[in-house]
């Protein structure tokens, strides 16, 4: 790959001359030098393309370069001038493909064809698109039952795309919508609900500005949302007190160097992030946040015997809650020794960060994957909750939970309807819109469909956008399955590892990315998204398309509407594809939440969906929020070998979802390689292990079959007792499908008891 496999520290600041250094670098690499740069100037710009990278909000006035290094790299590698043409596939069996890394294979640049995989010479061939269209719909209108069928959606679709993919799945006959949401935030959109009465956040950017502390759980923002550094760097210059709990001490948690701050790039200057970085065990979340309320509660107490202003926000909490004495009697319970000893951070420590609540006027509660993707995400996101009701941090300005989302429309595919558990409000809307009767009854989430899948019971998978073969947990059995369906169909923009973990049948269907012109019989199309703080806006291309031979993910949905269900539907598919403005009338007749929607979307910055936790009106059944107990301690489940250590995988620098950008990950000083695995030295000497030692990192799994990977080397790092780390998607053969929080049926991938064992290998996969 041109890069040496070297360990070397990372000693700069996160962001700053590094970060437009490795932009650059992403740039050239994908023949976008002058071009791409042209490209980005229009990216979360009024009347440009919103960033096909991560949700995070647009501010309202924008500067002339809302853009971060990711989005950068997202942007190059979308808008690259390398094409994987039928040429590439006519040289190459799947095969020989499936020898390629991932990273290989998305470097090859855009699909430009329809593509049909032809079992003989276990080649993709070109296909027309009608031929395409009709094979689908053969496959699916031969299926004894539609629910045998799967409809996966990635975070990237449009809600226009999504929306109309929501309604020819329900309109063929089923709920199956698994997608990548259930895989990361699922257990937001189960736990919130239940506490607070929406599934999505109640924070607004402008809420950072007037925060008095924020406190940031299980996330990585210097990586994952890194324009939401510029919220946390103003924060800490006007003297917001920022605590970070997080078995990595993260770099831009530590410290960033602004690339839009003259002074500082001019200076070699820095601004500290985190008033305090706290390591947390894996596993240790629902520990540290007990700690924090015990001591809320403890202090309060002393305040009102000493006839002090109380600590707790009583007012709120006898207005607007229910559940505190229950509450309240579960953390004196439970003792400071086992929240020390399961958290990994001392009483002390969690008083002192405690304290800084305590004394903001304002708080943001702000969390990420390392608190959903456990056996209990669901739990640790309603303790979030509760220490957000405790202080009455929802419901004002400067304070608020704030989930922050991956994918830059991850949140707007589920409100405009990709749901596998659908309300009745929504089927009947449906109904009285288009005139057919929905499915009622609930579908596949990811790991239902999986196991379904695994029974043979599930025949046709069609994906739009993502990449499920890469993103899903437990290898071995999953991707097995996979490769037993009769068809699977994917919709994307570049080649990967789930279109050669392909059915009996396969198809690609390249689509138009975020970055290109969409041009329909209507005109120029505009497509909108929805952010991490429910703001909607348009999202305009202006690149031209990368093939003639593309098609707008709308009119491919359109396209295998009309092959599957002919004359007997309800839907006019070709009106709507002619203008998405009659799509998101459609949209707005099925959820009022939307209305004005193509007016609004016309306003600089689009418009935000309310929230009514926001208002302080409480959607839950009790018609208030809910303190909700946790019972003990464990997000994962207990293991007994006592060589166990606690696994969280994690993304690199250079990465987004499956996506790699590069094989490094400079911020953690790994350079050209993946198979890495990162653990302090204490757990090392434990084990007579040393730096580079290879090792295979095998699952304790419950159902004895063994999950292991092979050659991974070890890279000192300070760590968490009894806790280590490496890289998804590489470590997903060791999530076992049946690992996932009973609530909300997310993976546990941040939680995986494994053990290590010297191996025999030099090297590992890449």
């Amino acid at each position: 790959m041109g890069i040496a496999k070297t360990i070397r520290p990372y000693h700069e600041p996160a962001g700053g001359w590094g970060a437009l250094n490795a932009m650059g670098v992403a740039l050239v690499k994908q023949h976008t030098a002058i071009s791409g740069m042209a490209t980005l100037s229009r990216m979360n710009q009024p009347g440009g393309f919103d960033c096909p990278g991560c949700g995070w909000a647009d501010p309202k006035h924008t500067s002339p370069f809302e853009y971060c290094e990711n989005g950068g790299k997202a942007v190059a590698w979308e808008a690259t001038t390398k094409r994987c043409t039928p040429d590439f596939f006519a040289g190459r069996t799947v095969g020989a493909l499936s020898a390629l890394s991932d990273y290989e294979l998305e470097m090859e640049g855009r699909l430009t064809h329809p593509m049909r995989y032809d079992a003989p010479s276990d080649r993709y061939l070109p296909v027309s698109w009608e031929e395409a269209f009709a094979i689908v719909g053969r496959h699916l209108n031969a299926l004894a039952d539609p629910n045998m069928a799967d409809f996966y959606t990635s975070g990237r679709a449009s809600n226009e795309a999504a929306f109309l993919y929501q309604l020819f799945a329900r309109e063929y006959g089923t709920n199956n919508f698994p997608d990548c949401s259930n895989m990361c935030h699922e257990a937001t959109s189960v736990g919130l609900p239940q506490s607070i009465g929406v599934g999505k956040g109640t924070v607004l950017l402008e809420d950072f500005e007037q925060a008095d502390c924020i406190f940031i759980f299980g996330q990585n923002p210097g990586t994952n949302s890194p324009r939401m550094m510029t919220e946390l760097r103003n924060a800490s210059r006007r003297g917001a007190t920022i605590m970070s709990f997080n078995p990595f001490r993260e770099r831009a948690l530590e410290r960033f160097q602004s690339p839009q701050n003259p002074v500082e790039m001019a200076t070699l200057t820095s601004t500290p992030i985190s008033s305090r970085l706290y390591q947390v065990k894996v596993g240790g979340d629902v520990a540290l946040i007990k700690g924090l309320m015990k001591h809320l509660v403890a202090a309060d107490e002393d305040a009102r015997a000493r006839e002090a202003a109380p600590v707790l926000d009583w007012d709120f909490i006898r207005g607007h809650t229910v559940g505190i004495e229950a509450l309240v009697a579960d953390l004196k319970a439970t003792s400071w020794a086992d929240i020390e000893g399961r958290s990994g951070i001392a009483r002390a420590d969690m008083e002192i960060a405690a304290q800084a609540y305590m004394k903001a006027e304002r708080a943001i509660l702000v969390y990420g994957m390392g608190i959903t993707q456990h056996r209990h995400g669901t739990q640790n996101v309603q303790q979030l909750a509760n220490l957000a009701l405790l202080r009455g941090n929802v419901g004002r300005e400067g304070a608020g939970i704030c989930p922050v989302r991956g994918h830059s429309n991850v949140q707007g595919d589920r409100t405009v309807g990709i749901t596998e558990i659908p309300s009745k409000a929504l089927l009947d809307a449906i109904e009285a819109r288009f005139g057919f009767t929905p499915p009622r009854a609930f579908g596949h989430n990811v790991v239902t469909a999986l196991e379904a899948m695994v029974r043979g019971e599930t025949k046709v998978l069609i994906g739009l956008g993502g990449n499920f073969a890469a993103a899903i947990p437990d290898w071995q059995l999953t991707q097995q399955a996979m490769r037993g369906l009769d068809l699977t169909v994917h919709i994307a923009t570049k080649l990967n590892r789930s279109h050669l973990v392909h059915g009996r049948e396969a198809l690609i269907l390249p689509c138009l990315g975020r970055t290109e012109i969409d041009v329909q019989a209507g005109g120029v199309q505009s497509v909108t998204v929805e952010d991490s703080m429910s703001m909607v806006h348009a999202s305009t291309g202006h690149n031209p398309p990368a093939s003639e031979h593309l098609k707008s993910e709308p009119a491919i949905i359109a396209g295998l509407a009309r092959a599957t269900l002919g004359s007997r539907s309800r839907v006019n598919w070709e009106a709507l594809t002619a203008d998405y403005g009659l799509i998101r009338e459609d949209i707005e007749a099925v959820f009022p939440i939307f209305q004005g929607y193509n007016a609004r979307i016309r306003q600089p910055g689009g418009f935000h969906l309310t929230s009514l936790a926001r208002e302080r009106i409480w959607a839950t059944a009790s018609g208030k929020a809910n303190l909700i107990v946790c019972e003990g301690l464990c997000e994962d489940r207990k293991v007994d070998d006592p060589d166990a250590l606690w696994l969280t995988t994690v993304r690199s620098h250079d990465q987004y979802n499956t996506t790699l950008y590069s094989l490094s990950d400079r911020y953690r000083g790994v350079y050209g390689q993946r198979d890495v695995i990162f653990l302090s030295e204490a757990e090392m000497d434990k084990r007579g292990l040393r730096a580079d030692d290879r090792v295979d990192i095998v699952t304790l799994s419950e159902d004895g079959i063994e999950r292991a990977v092979r050659g991974f080397r070890i890279v000192p790092h300070a760590f968490p007792a009894g806790s280590c780390a490496a890289y998804y998607p590489e470590t997903n053969p060791l999530v076992p499908l049946y690992a996932h929080d009973p609530q909300s049926f997310t993976p546990a991938s941040k939680g995986v008891p494994v053990r290590l064992v010297k191996s025999d290998l030099q090297s590992g996969a890449q």
